[in-house]
């Protein structure tokens, strides 16, 4: 049992269950009382889940807002009310003229920085409500647009309807909406049909571990916080700003760690033991304040 670890999980989460009941199911199986994912996957999607255990739920912003790798299967010729595969089909347009050529100009045109507006079925909330409940209601309303980053979108194979992609973006990124707004662009609709999270910044899906394997798999398999964490700059304390910081008051006249204004940084001691995550402010002149404080 795990109950007083604190670590990081890179599950390989399955198709038909929800980001929170497989959390849940991580919880039961290690006997954790405290445990939280960081980004939801769809319930028709697989792939990776970050779960974070006691402590490390703490840090769950953080690797919130690393970048993600995708891989979708798009199906041609239809749309849907929710943009994937278990929505209901809203229009089917022949695709027998498309050629590799159009779909690869068209799917080009989304590579860079784009905007997207939510689907009427996600958690997204407007005026109070979550979109997806006020759309089982038949209900739809104006979502404003989000800019997204597609860093890069490849075709890997053309079998129509289908069309097989590789996407990388930045958070927040819909892949159904993206695969919409490629069918819509093209004239002939489309949705997400399955698909794949296959990486979040530095976490890959082939080192990630399924519910079934999880009760036999040994700890160290797991990322510690400070792994985890491994794109922040460490920041090692002396003595007089350690005794300050563990106790959650800023760290004056910063400039002596060298800093960048508004850059987040794992907080060392002395010793080096990692017990906080702070952020630079030359705003306040050249502080650091303390964001999180962790038990470890």
């Amino acid at each position: 049992m795990l109950k007083n670890v604190n670590v990081i999980i890179s599950l390989n989460k399955p198709a038909g269950i929800t980001s929170q009941q497989a959390v849940t199911r991580v919880k039961r199986l290690l006997g954790v009382r405290k445990a939280g994912h960081t980004g939801t996957l769809d319930p028709m999607a697989t792939g990776l889940l970050l779960v974070c255990l006691n402590e490390a739920t703490k840090i769950s912003g953080f690797l919130l807002d690393m970048d993600k790798r995708y891989r979708a299967r798009v199906k041609l010729g239809e749309r849907t009310d929710t943009y994937d595969a278990e929505g209901r089909i809203t229009e089917k347009k022949d695709i027998s003229s498309l050629t590799g050529v159009e779909i690869a100009e068209t799917v080009s045109m989304f590579r860079g920085r784009i905007t997207q507006k939510p689907p009427m079925y996600s958690a997204v909330k407007i005026g109070g409500e979550r979109l997806y409940k006020l759309a089982r209601k038949g209900i739809e309303v104006e979502r404003p647009d989000r800019t997204v980053n597609i860093y890069e979108i490849k075709i890997e194979g053309i079998d129509l309807p289908y069309l097989d992609l590789t996407v990388s973006c930045s958070k927040g990124t819909y892949i159904r909406t993206l695969c919409d707004d490629i069918g819509l662009r093209l004239g002939t609709g489309a949705h997400l049909f399955s698909l794949e999270r296959s990486g979040i910044g530095p976490f890959h899906i082939k080192d990630a571990v399924s519910l079934d394997d999880l009760p036999g798999v040994e700890p160290n398999c797991f990322y510690s916080i400070d792994s985890a964490l491994s794109a922040l700059k460490d920041v090692i304390l002396n003595d007089t700003d350690y005794g300050k910081a563990k106790h959650g008051m800023r760290i004056e006249d910063s400039k002596r760690y060298k800093l960048i204004n508004n850059e987040f940084v794992k907080l060392k001691s002395p010793s080096g033991k990692l017990f906080g995550i702070g952020i630079d402010d030359h705003s306040e002149h050249d502080v650091i304040k303390i964001k999180r404080l962790l038990n470890l």
